[in-house]
């Protein structure tokens, strides 16, 4: 599976505040992230408006705003964000039942089998929270 731009940046954003934020009262600026990473400002941004509407992300307008997470690294469950930015799901064709032109799906098995494995697929992805992917913070600091 492949996982698209936005998913990416969402994951990016999460691992920057969640390695920045030793102090949870730290605030960084969307424009901070988007030039670390070389992103565009405006990308990121919708990243950061959707990640604080899950309420994963606290933001503070202002003079002195910025933002930083709202949870505790170990409670932002990756498998959770990746379901929630790839909405829908659309493997192949024939998860799209409202489009779905593929004659064989009545009978066809490889829908089951794909199932099968996204499931496996998320099945990984819930194992991990944010802190196990900043778990190696003082790396990830020498890079800024």
């Amino acid at each position: 599976m492949i996982l698209t731009s936005y998913t990416d940046y969402a994951l990016r954003v999460l691992i920057y505040l969640g390695a920045d934020q030793i102090e949870r009262d730290k605030l960084t600026t969307i424009k901070e992230i988007s030039s670390f990473y070389n992103f565009s400002f405006h990308h990121i941004s919708k990243v950061v408006y959707d990640l604080g509407k899950l309420g994963l992300i606290t933001t503070i307008r202002g003079r002195n705003g910025g933002i930083k997470l709202a949870k505790q690294p170990e409670q932002i469950h990756i498998g959770k964000l990746v379901r929630y930015t790839e909405q829908p799901i659309h493997l192949v064709e024939c998860f799209d039942e409202e489009n779905n032109t593929c004659k064989i799906s009545p009978v066809c098995r490889l829908k089951g089998i794909l199932n099968e494995a996204l499931a496996a697929y998320f099945a990984v992805l819930d194992q991990y929270t944010l802190n196990d992917l900043i778990i190696n913070k003082e790396l990830l600091d020498s890079f800024s």
